[in-house]
């Protein structure tokens, strides 16, 4: 294990008395390490970016609701639970169960959204935000951009069951806690309609899986009832964030392929 790397760990490492349980783990956004903290096996996590930030003041206030549970928190530090679990939402797909992963899913989601009894966290912003990209997209490549663009459009603009947004949902978000059962990891921190947080779930867990024949049909009647929603809202809103999505890939120099593949065939049942 790299001495400096382990530097940026230290504060917490002292002043939470943790020990060292892993290799860190160093993104973009932010810096983990797994430790051991009072005989748990734990994760501390370090935001760099603003999104992790938010992100972080999010997991806090679930108070491990659906969510990771956090054991200690300071600035853009947190300390919360990690998953040991051995199931997989991915490999559940891959072998037959991508029903019963989509309805994990949505129970894991449905927690997140419940309504609580105190002040939502200052930090989150809303969905509107977040479709800059995508407008922007539009007038720059037209198409398929601009028909999700106005989607998105329509549907911000005029919102149904506002509630707090994990807003990155997908199979490798929730995990396998073990006693504490699914839990989700990694929010963004966001404002919306409720049925924006279901719309990734069709753009994972991978190409083979999204995009295999009537896939995308029938989660989204098995999401749409798990969760109720209307199916044709929640249509829009996978139209709009693939729209999204494929706007993002073009911004970070990613392939948008498979964001736009959802878009197509998303479009198609716009059609039926």
């Amino acid at each position: 294990m790299d001495l400096n790397e382990m530097t940026i760990f230290n504060h917490y490492l002292n002043q939470w008395h943790l020990v060292p349980d892993g290799d860190p783990i160093i993104t973009r956004s932010s810096q983990l390490l797994p430790v051991i903290y009072k005989d748990r096996c734990a994760m501390l996590k370090i935001a760099i970016s603003e999104e992790e930030h938010r992100g972080a003041y999010l997991m806090v206030w679930w108070n491990g609701e659906g969510a990771a549970r956090v054991f200690e928190h300071e600035d853009d530090a947190i300390l919360m639970e990690r998953a040991i679990g051995n199931r997989s939402l991915v490999s559940m797909t891959k072998t037959g169960q991508d029903d019963e992963a989509s309805k994990i899913i949505c129970d894991v989601v449905t927690r997140l959204h419940a309504k609580k009894q105190k002040p939502l966290p200052a930090t989150l912003i809303p969905l509107s935000i977040w479709f800059r990209s995508l407008h922007l997209a539009a007038k720059e490549e037209g198409g398929i951009f601009t028909q999700a663009s106005l989607v998105a459009e329509e549907l911000v603009n005029n919102p149904q069951d506002i509630v707090v947004l994990h807003g990155d949902i997908h199979h490798q978000n929730i995990l396998d806690s073990g006693q504490h059962g699914w839990i989700a990891i990694d929010p963004k921190g966001l404002l919306g309609e409720r049925g924006f947080d279901y719309a990734n779930i069709f753009c994972n867990p991978d190409w083979e899986v999204a995009t295999s024949p009537g896939r995308l049909a029938r989660q989204a009647t098995i999401i749409a009832k798990t969760a109720g929603l209307e199916r044709s809202r929640l249509i829009k809103w996978i139209f709009a964030y693939a729209g999204l999505s494929a706007a993002w890939s073009l911004q970070d120099g990613d392939s948008p392929d498979l964001a736009l593949a959802i878009a197509n065939l998303t479009k198609t049942e716009f059609e039926c």
